[in-house]
């Protein structure tokens, strides 16, 4: 029995297959265009076909985590609401709806027609429901709480739900604009960062402020009890314009209307919006928690991308009894549909918790030879994977900056040590040379550490959420292992604990890289060029390489250096253990 699950067809769409309850593949189909793209994540479809050797034929379900007529009915009540005080807005707002509904009814019938000649059907649940099931079917927990929220999946915001064995119950749904992803949006805009791009930025711009502005944003979201409510007095009209907040808002903040607002403001905005959402969410479940009798919550939704706010709720709600899916955002939804065809439709029993997130390409060594040889490259290639890890470890303690390009690509945000780059975290000028000749990034956003899980208890407080970096943790009183440069406020450190079961060439890495070093750990960040999705092919890896300030290249077993003098060290010791070059 296959799946194929889809995401909505907006943005950061993916495609996900899940084989007799097992994933086999998924992949984002950003990742595999180079760019943003939307509507049907034609690439990343048959990406998943070619994993597991399959077309059309060979699949019996297609679940697709949208329901474009339910999403367009609920949008026109709301502009029907608003056209008495916004009607060019609204008839605008309309119109772009409408647009909407049009495409998706076309990509659903497209996908329909891809069935003819095969036995599948075609299954569309709601957004929010596919996001909870990403959540708690991929969860340890047996039963659980689910809270999901982004801004406006399928014109819903949140969703409480119980998850219980292989049934989801929704009790509860939040309407958009009731949206505290919709407002953090808003403020991502008004210090000066992209709306729906750049929420990351403002969530690690938060750390350097106070939040001063906290009690206006409760202010703003708190409703009757503890469910999100907008204060639409907070807003300009029919919620639109460029920045939609009101002059309510602005007499409200003692901030000025000018687009260039004060750097001390900016952070105490961001800081504040953070801590707001966080309250906030805080109260919700613990309110729902004593109406169910249940500890164990689930969250999923694009606003649990923000690791700071997971964080500080596992410090709110217990560490242990919290859990957030590999890919919390919208990609996750074609898992979540998957799921929900396999327990709900197909009522087949739970599988079993997600342990690893290398579901996308994979290429053989022919493959990426291919590529080394068509683009004229240099290299060495050590005959055992032992020597391979012995060249890594020279290149990493001589402070290169080396990417990292092994078996399959992850799936999610995050880069988790097959396509990464890696350095040394004491060598010097690390942060810079990352952030001024590869990333090109504001200096308050972290690097993350790669460290063993096994080790990690000597040096870190962490959450099982940080083995796909969904959380950050906190380095021990006694211990002085890491630079203070990498350190958060509060001795937080954005950490990935890295599983010798789900990525052995990694984990043997960083243990080999600690004989040498002061602990087992590596500084580790997204292998792309700026402003590109994580590399998936050796051409992409190849490009991202010549394309930045990379010193060196470890793709499959080929090792790459753009230093002659380290080559040749390299290759001489390559050479002497009877290697080939």
């Amino acid at each position: 029995m296959r799946i194929l699950g889809l995401s909505s067809f907006k943005h950061d769409t993916a495609a996900a297959l899940l084989e007799d309850g097992v994933f086999r593949a998924a992949i984002e189909n950003d990742k595999l265009a180079r760019a943003r793209t939307r509507n049907r994540p034609e690439a990343a479809i048959h990406s998943c076909f070619e994993s597991v050797g399959t077309g059309w034929d060979g699949i019996d379900v297609v679940a697709i985590a949208t329901r474009p007529l339910r999403r367009w009915s609920r949008k026109a009540y709301l502009r029907a609401k608003l056209t008495a005080v916004a009607p060019v807005a609204s008839a605008y707002y309309g119109a772009n709806e409408a647009a909407t509904l049009a495409r998706d009814l076309n990509h659903l019938r497209v996908l329909s027609r891809y069935a003819t000649g095969s036995n599948h059907k075609l299954i569309a649940f709601d957004h929010h429901l596919c996001h909870a099931a990403s959540a708690f079917f991929l969860s340890p927990f047996d039963r659980s709480l689910v809270v999901t929220m982004d801004e406006e999946g399928d014109s819903v915001s949140a969703t409480l739900a119980v998850g219980e064995g292989n049934r989801i119950r929704v009790r509860k749904t939040v309407p958009f604009p009731h949206s505290l992803a919709w407002v953090y949006s808003q403020v991502t805009n008004l210090v000066g960062f992209r709306p729906h791009l750049d929420e990351h930025k403002t969530q690690w711009l938060s750390l350097e402020g106070e939040p001063l502005f906290k009690d206006v944003f409760l202010k703003m979201l708190s409703g009757r009890g503890q469910v999100p409510r907008l204060d639409y007095s907070f807003f300009t009209r029919g919620l639109a314009g460029q920045r939609s907040f009101s002059d309510k808002f602005y007499r409200a903040t003692g901030l000025s209307k000018s687009p260039d607002i004060g750097e001390e403001q900016r952070r105490a905005l961001a800081s504040s919006v953070q801590a707001a959402c966080t309250e906030l969410i805080t109260r919700l479940v613990e309110d729902f928690r004593r109406r169910e009798g249940i500890e164990r919550v689930c969250f999923a939704g694009g606003l649990f991308q923000n690791v700071l706010l997971v964080a500080s709720l596992e410090k709110n709600l217990g560490g242990e009894q919290v859990f957030v899916p590999p890919a919390p955002g919208n990609a996750g939804t074609s898992m979540g549909a998957a799921s929900l065809a396999w327990h709900q439709v197909l009522r087949k029993p739970r599988m079993q918790p997600i342990d690893s997130v290398y579901l996308g390409p994979r290429f053989d060594r022919q493959a990426v030879k291919d590529v080394l040889d068509n683009t004229k490259s240099r290299y060495v290639l050590p005959n055992t994977e032992d020597r391979k890890l012995d060249a890594a470890v020279q290149l990493l303690q001589a402070g290169k900056i080396v990417g990292w390009f092994q078996g399959a690509a992850e799936f999610g945000p995050r880069a988790l040590g097959n396509r990464s780059v890696l350095a040394s975290p004491w060598a010097p000028y690390v942060q810079e040379n990352l952030n001024d000749f590869i990333k090109h990034r504001e200096w308050f956003r972290p690097f993350a550490i790669s460290v063993p899980e096994e080790d990690c208890p000597r040096f870190f407080e962490a959450s099982r959420q940080c083995r796909f970096m969904n959380s950050v943790a906190t380095l021990r009183p006694e211990s002085e292992c890491l630079p203070e440069s990498l350190l958060l406020p509060h001795r937080q450190v954005r950490l990935h604990v890295v599983q010798r079961s789900s990525n052995p060439v990694f984990w043997a890495l960083l243990k080999r890289f600690g004989e040498e070093a002061p602990a087992p750990m590596l500084l580790n960040t997204s292998f792309n060029l700026f402003g590109e999705p994580l590399v998936v092919t050796p051409r992409d890896a190849m490009r991202s390489y010549f394309g930045s300030g990379l010193d060196a290249l470890i793709i499959d077993r080929f090792v790459l250096s753009k230093n002659a003098v380290h080559t040749s060290a390299i290759s001489l010791a390559t050479n002497r253990a009877g290697l080939g070059v």
